[in-house]
């Protein structure tokens, strides 16, 4: 039975609000930055600084779509997928020297580790963009809310 209750409510808001604080948080600090010295400068890494606040925002959505049992796939590989891209950033870095300053910051290791933060930041807008559409299905009403979802495969599913 689906469950769009309060509490399912309540998270999926919670969840999303905190999934698309970093990304808000990132250019919110970039705009004054930018009107004041007329320069465009964005710390990238400040999404990483704040993988917490991602990962319980993760949590909370995961939570809400279980209960809804409504997209559970994307959100449940995207907070995954935003786990690993991190930590897999944050071991290159550390075995390449680049955590430490012992290694110069550019080469493949230095791209790689670039990239990882850039996937890892694209995850917490696919997280939020999820959250959204969760809200959308939560909050929804009629008897096309109260259908069962398509199966994942979209085939046929009776033999």
């Amino acid at each position: 039975m689906r469950k769009r209750g309060a509490l399912t409510r309540t998270l999926t808001i919670a969840g999303t609000v905190l999934a698309w604080f970093p990304i808000v948080a990132t250019l919110g600090t970039a705009v004054p930055r930018m009107l004041g010295r007329g320069e465009f400068q964005v710390d990238y890494l400040m999404p990483a600084e704040l993988f917490p606040v991602a990962v319980v925002a993760g949590a909370l959505l995961l939570w809400a779509a279980l209960r809804a049992r409504s997209r559970v796939a994307p959100i449940g590989w995207g907070l995954g997928l935003m786990v690993g891209m991190l930590a897999a950033g944050q071991v290159l870095a550390v075995v390449t020297g680049l955590a430490s300053g012992a290694a110069e910051p550019t080469g493949a290791a230095w791209a790689a580790v670039v990239a990882s933060l850039v996937f890892y930041t694209l995850l917490i807008v696919e997280l939020g963009v999820a959250g959204v559409f969760l809200i959308g299905d939560v909050f929804s009403t009629g008897a096309e809310a109260d259908a069962a979802p398509p199966p994942a495969g979209g085939g046929d599913t009776t033999g």
